[in-house]
């Protein structure tokens, strides 16, 4: 089989054998796609929350809490009412946060300037406030059925390997990578969403990045990768580290707060708490609180690592400072 990449051996994926590639992956999409609550007759308010708290968090994380998330604010109108400190702690432990806000944020503008509804157009959906390229064209795409360019990492990685031939994409998102996927789109917008979702599929199911599954892949006889004997990466991924970091304290601090119903004194997060300033702290949830302080403390994080994170708590927005002590913003 030529390992030249399909885009040139096709000259454009729109010949029988590009029609025969977009029939196969999304016939594949349609037998074996997860039951997952944003697809369907989802509205596309619950599509834009779920591609928000699917950025860089895993599925089985994301559904419980979109769940709870689409039952208590329906609608954008719903969700920006409530107060910072609310959407904060319902966010929980999705991870950046600041997302949470920037979605806040993007309810009230649909609010102000849409009446309330999502809007349906790729750059009406990039003028909201945190809303980037992908996002905006997977909204319009998923909740709206346009056509358009969505590209992720699990996307990026089966354009790599079935038509480049190349083990993992480029390290950052390229142009050569943006004008293949919209080279390969096809033509026809319900065909071209159906195209979108079931290449994310094929990515996050069987085209995954360490272990991927062959022989479960519906377009194996197709792919550049295997037919050059699946060479390795020009390069080794690393994770993002976690234990140890930044990241790590801004998170143990988050909790905290999150557990906390009133400002909590600076003294119970540089040291192990005192009964009496404990006793200070309002919350409901005291059991959540002691074990959300004992987590941060359990860190033994050296002074100027908490003076960064508390710092870059409150310039982010996600914390505030009083006289009392830090809490959530209101």
């Amino acid at each position: 089989m030529p390992t030249t990449p399909l885009s040139l051996q096709l000259n454009c994926p729109h010949t029988l054998e590009g029609e025969t590639l977009h029939q196969e992956i999304r016939q594949w999409f349609r037998q074996t796609a997860r039951d997952l609550p944003w697809r369907g007759d989802c509205p596309p308010w619950g599509i834009l929350v779920s591609e928000i708290m699917l950025q860089q968090t895993p599925v089985v994380r994301v559904r419980p809490v979109w769940e709870e998330w689409m039952a208590r604010w329906p609608t954008p109108a719903a969700f920006a009412a409530a107060s910072q400190a609310e959407v904060l702690r319902a966010w929980g432990r999705l991870g950046y946060p600041r997302r949470a806000l920037r979605l806040h944020a993007a309810a009230a503008q649909i609010v102000q300037r849409h009446d309330g509804a999502v809007p349906d157009t790729f750059d009406e959906l990039l003028a909201l406030p945190g809303i980037g390229t992908y996002t905006a064209a997977a909204v319009a795409a998923f909740a709206f059925g346009r056509r358009e360019t969505v590209v992720d990492t699990n996307i990026r990685r089966v354009h790599a390997r079935l038509v480049i031939g190349q083990a993992l994409p480029a390290p950052s998102l390229t142009a050569a990578e943006m004008a293949l996927a919209a080279e390969l789109l096809p033509e026809d917008p319900a065909e071209s969403v159906e195209w979108n979702a079931g290449v994310m599929e094929l990515g996050a199911l069987v085209c995954t990045a360490r272990s991927p599954k062959c022989e479960l892949c519906p377009v194996l006889e197709q792919c550049a990768w295997v037919a050059a004997g699946q060479p390795e990466p020009a390069y080794v991924p690393r994770g993002q580290p976690w234990a140890g970091t930044d990241r790590q304290v801004r998170g143990a601090v988050m909790a905290v707060l999150r557990a906390a119903d009133s400002p909590v004194h600076a003294d119970l997060l540089w040291e192990t708490p005192v009964k009496l300033l404990a006793e200070g702290v309002h919350t409901d949830h005291p059991r959540e609180f002691a074990a959300a302080l004992d987590s941060l403390h359990s860190l033994n994080t050296h002074a100027p690592q908490l003076q960064r994170a508390l710092g870059g708590l409150l310039t982010d927005g996600l914390a505030q400072l009083s006289e009392d002590g830090y809490h959530l913003p209101h």
